[in-house]
């Protein structure tokens, strides 16, 4: 029974997975991640509300940002990964945002000073691209996933751990951002847990972060997923430590 079960829930590997959706895994209670003691979204809204212009960088398929309307009157988002373009622009033009698709976080196609307002979550970004965008006295807010996140779900499959990003913390991003000439209004990191209650839903997830661990695959990871089937079997989830941080940042005026 619990290897038939546990085959099954590894099919759900395969299951369609668009912008920056989760919900089938989240809203049926699948997988579940804890508190932290600030909410991007409730920190956004009354920037949003007091701006004139505004940027959502890396916007995903726009789930977020089309739920934090009314915008300004002028407002865009940009899209690094391709496949999300159209899913965002589905989403957001029919809103008024002009989305656009880049290519890295360099040479941004907007005019200097562009923006009273940049808001950021879980997207890579250049400070001093940031700074040339933004207006003088303008607000940028970003919520990332620092490096240390996830981890160990690495170190449960037996796969390394991505040190390209282990240093990204708030420390480091925060010094980025004063170095830059940002005034720091709020800085705050916390570490939570992620919890996954089957196996279909740490693959699913797996699927949709391939940079976690990026040469998985079933094939290659069965004997390690097997193992945290038969734990979850027994403890009910399985668990893993998350890394975030929140910067509030104003340019000089």
């Amino acid at each position: 029974m619990t290897v038939s079960l546990f085959e099954s829930l590894l099919n759900d590997v395969e299951k369609h997975f668009s912008g920056w959706d989760f919900s089938f895994v989240t809203e049926t209670g699948r997988m579940g991640s804890g508190m932290i003691s600030w909410s991007y979204g409730s920190l956004a809204i009354p920037l949003i509300r007091n701006a004139k212009s505004m940027l959502d960088l890396g916007t995903g398929g726009g789930e977020l940002l089309s739920k934090l309307q009314p915008f300004p009157p002028s407002v865009c988002a940009t899209e690094g990964y391709a496949p999300n373009i159209p899913v965002a622009k589905k989403c957001l033009e029919p809103l008024g945002v002009r989305v656009e698709g880049i290519d890295g976080d360099e040479n941004l196609p907007f005019k200097t000073n562009q923006f009273d307002l940049i808001i950021n979550k879980h997207e890579s970004y250049s400070p001093s691209e940031v700074n040339r965008i933004l207006s003088p006295g303008g607000t940028f807010l970003t919520q990332q996933v620092g490096g240390e996140d996830c981890n160990d779900i690495n170190r449960a499959l037996g796969a390394p751990i991505n040190e390209e990003f282990l240093h990204w913390n708030l420390e480091y991003a925060h010094k980025q951002l004063r170095e830059e000439g940002f005034d720091i209004l709020l800085s705050q990191e916390e570490f939570s847990t992620q919890r996954f209650y089957d196996i279909g839903a740490l693959v699913y997830y797996l699927k949709a972060i391939p940079w976690q661990v990026p040469d998985f695959s079933i094939e290659k990871y069965h004997e390690p997923l097997f193992s945290i089937h038969q734990s979850i079997e027994v403890k009910g989830f399985f668990e893993a430590k998350q890394n975030r941080f929140i910067l509030k940042a104003q340019s000089q005026d």
